[in-house]
Order: structure tokens, then sequence, then C-alpha cells
């Protein structure tokens, strides 16, 4: 009786293929919380330091959610890096576990540790952060969870 073999896409396990439909879809939650981000911040959000208010930026949906935009963004941006944890992508795979790894717990860290260099008189010239101000630690926070994501598929 002869033994059947599962179709093999390719020959190392470590090596799979560079681009997949996971990979892409990672790429592209990335990009698109990014974009979200600097459309919002930029052309959408009223400055707080003008006088008097100018009219938000339109769509008006993004103008009424305010700084929920900035939980949307890194809620893409950080499920993105999720997804591409999963052995079938680059990142999930090989030494890309470690680059992963150690890339967010190093974003996540000089995220915290930018916050709090620039928490005092700094703090309203610096985008994003200005905004931010103490979910900073959350989003710095958000970052290092997602490199446990990949330390769990360290071998």
């Amino acid at each position: 009786m002869a033994k059947l073999k599962a179709k093999q896409t390719f020959v190392d396990p470590d090596r799979g293929p560079l681009l997949s439909v996971r990979f892409i879809v990672a790429i592209a939650l990335v990009v698109i919380g990014i974009a979200w981000i600097v459309y919002y911040y930029t052309v959408v959000r009223v400055d707080p330091t003008v006088l008097p208010a100018p009219d938000p930026g339109s769509p008006k949906f993004m103008a009424d959610l305010e700084d929920w935009n900035y939980a949307i963004g890194f809620g893409l941006i950080l499920l993105g890096l999720l997804v591409s944890a999963h052995p079938a992508t680059p990142l999930g795979r090989g030494r890309g576990v470690v680059v992963g790894m150690l890339g967010c717990f190093l974003v996540g860290l000089l995220w915290i540790c930018t916050f709090y260099v620039i928490s005092g008189d700094q703090l309203p010239s610096v985008p994003v952060f200005n905004d931010l101000d103490q979910y900073n630690l959350m989003v710095g926070i958000g970052f290092m969870a997602v490199g446990f994501a990949f330390a769990t598929r360290w071998e």
C-alpha cells in the first residue's frame, strides 16, 4: 500500500513563499492604519491651539470620531502586525520571528521613552503625541504586546 504524501508548496518549512495572501493583508492593514492616522491628523483634525477654531475637515464621520481615530489607526497597525506573526508570512517563521519580536519590543520601548522625554513643555509641539497624552503609554504597551505574540512563535 502506497503512502499518501501531503502536497507541499515548498521544500524547506523555514523558507516559505515570500508573498502570501496573509502577508499582503498584514501589510495592507499596517499601511491603512498609518494612512488613517496621518489623514486624520493633517486633514480632519481641528488644531486646538488656533482661535477661533476652524471647521473640521471632511469626511464628517471621521471628525465626529475625534480621538477615536487614533484607536482605529493604531488598532489597524497592531492587528496587521499580529496577522504577520502567522507562520504563513515571512515574519512568522525562522529569523523573521526574532526580527518581528525585537522590532515590536523596541518600537514600544522607544514610544514610551519618547513620551516621557517630551512630556513636559515640549509635548504640545510633537504631532500625534500631543493628542494622545497619557494614551501614549497604551500605544507603547500595545506594540510590546504584539512583540509577545511574536515571542510565542520563537523556537
